[in-house]
């Protein structure tokens, strides 16, 4: 069953969700999807992989950050200015908040018996940030996450301070997508703090799965190696994906799965059954 749910953050900014659950009066492993960067609930893989887990035997909530862009279509890119103000910190605040209100079952009334995430491309960033500072999440599985968060060479950074903003195309919709200095200074503010991925996987202390596709053009897989290199070994497991790229070969609007991706679930749903306790 998926139910969709809403709610107002801290900030008073709105999250919408889909729930997705067999029985809501059961504890089980509820698993949080994070979407990445121009990325949301509703885009290709997210719809069919939280139904997988559900049939599965878990509750799963899919969600989309207040300012990913997208609003009441749910598939379009209809908020872009609040997109254009959308920073880091502000998605890491916004996850550590609907994992407690998960966990406390204040998010639709599920019931968890333990929390685990699935972040892809800079949401597996944001997955890990969260996690290695919230007590509430049991384990996590990162998708073609990034390694790092600054990734803009001094030409781009140049023009961005001097303009105040740079703009991205989003070649799927043709939109020029803007972001505003906001996210630029919230990177250098932060990047030996509270957005530092190194770091944060270093002191994760649980359970870690990296999937990364071979052939990852947006993301390289050097990255997923990276993260592995940062992390405890007796608690991480490192998968590439042959011959696949940053979404496993997956596009939007899905048109069916594929063998690269049912890997990529296959291989989540094991590492999520060796270390969580599923009722």
């Amino acid at each position: 069953m998926r139910e969709e749910f809403s709610f107002l953050t801290q900030s008073g900014n709105k999250i919408r969700a889909s729930i997705y659950h067999q029985d809501i009066s059961i504890s089980k492993t509820c698993l949080i999807l994070v979407h990445g960067f121009k990325g949301f609930k509703d885009w290709g893989f997210w719809p069919y992989t939280a139904e997988y887990f559900s049939n599965k035997g878990f509750n799963v909530v899919s969600f989309n950050f207040s300012h990913n862009g997208v609003g009441k279509s749910l598939t379009e890119f209809d908020e872009l200015e609040k997109f254009a103000d959308n920073t880091i910190s502000l998605e890491v605040s916004e996850l550590n908040e609907i994992i407690v209100a998960v966990k406390n079952s204040h998010f639709g009334k599920i019931k968890c018996s333990s929390v685990g995430l699935v972040g892809h491309s800079r949401g597996g960033a944001v997955s890990i940030l969260a996690a290695s500072n919230n007590k509430n999440v049991d384990a996590l599985a990162v998708w073609a996450s990034v390694a790092k968060l600054d990734r803009y060479t001094e030409r781009q950074k140049k023009e961005w301070r001097e303009k105040g903003f740079i703009e991205v195309l989003n070649s799927r919709t043709n939109q020029m997508m803007r972001m505003n200095a906001a996210l630029l200074e919230d990177i250098e503010a932060n990047k030996n703090s509270s957005l530092n991925i190194e770091k944060a996987v270093k002191s994760l202390n649980k359970p870690f799965l990296i999937i990364h596709g071979e052939q990852d053009l947006t993301v390289p897989v050097d990255e997923g190696r990276l993260l592995y290199e940062y992390s405890d070994k007796k608690l991480t497991e490192f998968e590439i994906i042959p011959s696949s790229g940053h979404t496993f070969d997956i596009v939007h609007p899905l048109e069916s799965s594929n063998t690269k991706f049912d890997r990529v679930l296959e291989k989540t749903l094991s590492f999520f059954k060796k270390y969580l306790n599923n009722n």
